[in-house]
């Protein structure tokens, strides 16, 4: 099983990748938490996995002892809350939680990030682990700490950092996930390549109809990858202060925008990742920082693997830009973007002119 660790002094910790690690949840929470007698825990899941994947978690934690509660979300974007999040703040007081109390997100990245904003904010800050069963959230959103819920004007606006405890990564949960969402993890995993290794877009385009066929071989050494890339850039810059995580965000200022708009769940984040790497690819390329071949190369993979490459018609350009403008990187109302200079590279660009955006959107 590769295991790929995070170095982040005392909040450092390790991602478990394997097939069927979900009934060693209750070991690995009890060894990540460095406890000699089983635990309490919240499990918070949603309305998909109760019957499916969480249930062998429960099971799990019960059968080795654990005092466990339950708290299920219903699926979706719109669970990403305030409002939610304070149900699970009430199951934690119900249970009844301590400070040695461990939240456990078992699901995809909305469940992970609104238990791990709770975890984050409960009694100033509970341990949690991660428990991630779709692609998009083995890759990305349950790595590094970044956890919010979504504000009704813009995505994860409300959020903190707060590394988890540990991530254990079942990559056979991926056998059950719905075409759409797995096809919808595939941009993240595209968007690696883009930013941080030529040579892994490269295997990429190489093993599409792998990665369309969902070969176990090439889904773990695709997911492990992703994690070493995402660790390393997490390593360097864990708050995103030096502008060096800041890269991990290509295609998300346009994407964040399209997604709001469309509605959250009803364009997912993927689809919208994938529709943004491809804006930010263009204006790169009007910019004279590369070649049209860069953009050609993400458009031909995307679309292999059955992604948007274009956004869908509705909001006009001065609501777009709007609210392209309350992104996180944006300062002073200027926007930045994340831009290729070359395959396998990216950089932070500022000062680019609003009217070459609007052409875009």
């Amino acid at each position: 099983m590769p295991t790929v660790h995070v170095s982040l002094a005392h909040r450092s910790y390790d991602i478990q990748i394997g097939s069927g690690l979900l009934e060693t949840t209750a070991r690995h929470c009890q060894a990540w938490c460095g406890l000699d007698t089983p635990g309490s825990a919240l499990m918070v899941t949603d309305s998909h996995l109760t019957d499916l994947h969480a249930a062998v978690v429960l099971a799990n934690l019960q059968q080795n002892g654990w005092t466990v509660g339950q708290h299920v979300l219903e699926a979706g974007e719109p669970s990403k809350s305030l409002e939610v999040a304070a149900t699970i703040f009430d199951a934690l007081v119900d249970l009844p939680a301590d400070r040695q109390t461990l939240v456990i997100a078992v699901g995809g990245g909305v469940v992970g990030d609104a238990a791990g904003f709770a975890a984050a904010t409960y009694a100033r800050g509970i341990r949690y682990v991660q428990v991630p069963t779709t692609l998009l959230a083995q890759v990305d959103s349950s790595v590094g700490g970044k956890v919010a819920v979504n504000h009704r004007q813009a995505k994860n606006l409300i959020g903190a950092f707060h590394q988890p405890t540990g991530v254990l990564i079942d990559t056979a949960t991926l056998e059950t996930l719905p075409e759409r969402d797995y096809r919808s993890g595939l941009a993240e995993v595209i968007k690696y390549g883009v930013i941080l290794d030529a040579d892994f877009f490269t295997y990429l385009e190489q093993h599409s109809d792998e990665l369309n066929r969902r070969d176990p071989d090439v889904l773990a050494h695709v997911v492990a990858r992703s994690c070493e890339l995402k660790a390393e850039i997490v390593e360097q810059d864990e708050r995103e202060t030096t502008g060096v995580r800041a890269v991990l965000n290509y295609g998300h200022t346009f994407a964040h925008a399209h997604e709001t708009l469309a509605g959250y769940g009803e364009l997912l984040h993927g689809e919208a990742v994938a529709i943004g790497m491809i804006q930010a690819s263009r204006l790169a390329e009007r910019l004279d920082r590369i070649s049209p071949e860069v953009t050609e190369r993400q458009v031909q993979l995307l679309t292999a693997v059955g992604l948007p490459v274009t956004p869908p018609d509705g909001p006009g350009t001065d609501e777009i830009l709007a609210r392209m403008k309350l992104d996180k990187k944006t300062t002073a109302g200027q926007l930045r973007f994340v831009l290729p200079s070359r395959m396998g590279h990216v950089e932070l660009v500022e000062d680019v002119a609003e009217e070459l955006v609007r052409q875009l959107v």
